[in-house]
């Protein structure tokens, strides 16, 4: 594509894009400006396919354990397809946010906490872009993506054209309807809210701001910001009767350790690269914590990061 804008590099490493902070190269990585995303995407994307050659989304990098030898194809990186907008409604306090899936975050939150938009802060401190966080179905503090969820806009599997799938559409527990398919979310309709302009002048953007600090504190105060990690390790199961964290707990292996990972400490459910660790540490470290929980419980533990890359 003429007058392309972003960056292109061969063998980069993926150590540089994940929180877990290890994964080996990517073939071929691309972040394109965000000026020439919307029609320098689906080219690439449709000539990859053409060619066989496999595309790996990437957003901010949780959630995920990349292979110690890497992505063969490329790595699309969507963090330049950043920004938002506000559509208020006529009562003067309902409104809808659209956001561009490479979005991160915790700007968002500050960025609508400044205008006295209230809605979206329990997902404060996520470490996730927006289209990240839909595709898992992000849960945070009892509440899902989908609880606010209006609409999501991607480009279907045929890369000819919009779908859009609304909250209805096979949502549950950090399930999407894009899991399993070969889709790219583009952008996310949020239903959020005005505060009253009489509560503003008080304390409403000190509430706001206040609910994220809380949901900061939180996040900290377990660690999740210690180590590089990403964040839980197994999906809790309220068949199982306890959090999976309380599960691993029990089973007496907190702080056990595989090379340079590590069962926190402080959490059984959050896996961290303590010392250098390889990604092969961290799956062997999971592997080995799913199979003495089935050992003595019985218990499946059903691991919350994806596995990425070139793996056995």
């Amino acid at each position: 594509m003429e007058n392309f804008k972003g960056r292109v590099i061969y063998s980069r490493p993926m150590s540089f894009h994940t929180t877990f902070r290890t994964g080996g190269p990517a073939d071929l990585y691309i972040r394109p400006a965000k000026a020439v995303f919307p029609n320098y995407v689906p080219h690439l994307l449709q000539a990859a396919r053409e060619e066989g050659i496999p595309v790996f989304i990437l957003g901010r990098g949780a959630n995920i354990l990349v292979s110690d030898r890497g992505i063969r194809g490329i790595v699309l990186d969507m963090g330049e397809w950043q920004g938002f907008e506000i559509k208020e409604y006529a009562d003067g306090e309902s409104a809808e946010a659209s956001v561009l899936s490479g979005t991160y975050i915790d700007p968002l939150l500050k960025k609508l906490a400044a205008k006295s938009y209230s809605g979206l802060e329990f997902l404060s401190g996520l470490p996730s872009s927006v289209g990240g966080a839909v595709w898992m179905n992000a849960r945070c503090y009892e509440k899902s993506i989908s609880d606010v969820l209006i609409k999501t806009e991607a480009l279907d599997e045929g890369l000819n054209h919009l779908i859009i799938y609304t909250r209805e559409s096979d949502f549950s527990y950090k399930m999407s309807p894009f899991q399993g398919k070969n889709m790219l979310i583009l952008k996310a309709f949020f239903k959020i809210e005005k505060l009253d302009k009489k509560m503003v002048k008080k304390s409403g953007k000190k509430t706001i701001k206040n609910t994220m600090k809380k949901y900061l504190l939180d996040r900290k105060n377990k660690g999740h910001y210690r180590y590089p990690c990403a964040g839980s390790a197994f999906k809790n199961n309220h068949a199982f009767g306890s959090p999976s964290g309380k599960i691993i707990d029990e089973a007496g292996l907190r702080g056990f350790t595989i090379g340079g990972a590590q069962v926190a400490p402080w959490h059984g459910n959050i896996i961290i690269n303590r010392k250098n660790a390889s990604s092969t540490d961290l799956k062997k470290l999971m592997d080995e914590v799913a199979g003495r929980v089935k050992a003595e419980r019985g218990f499946e533990l059903e691991r919350e990061v994806l596995l990425v890359g070139e793996w056995d």
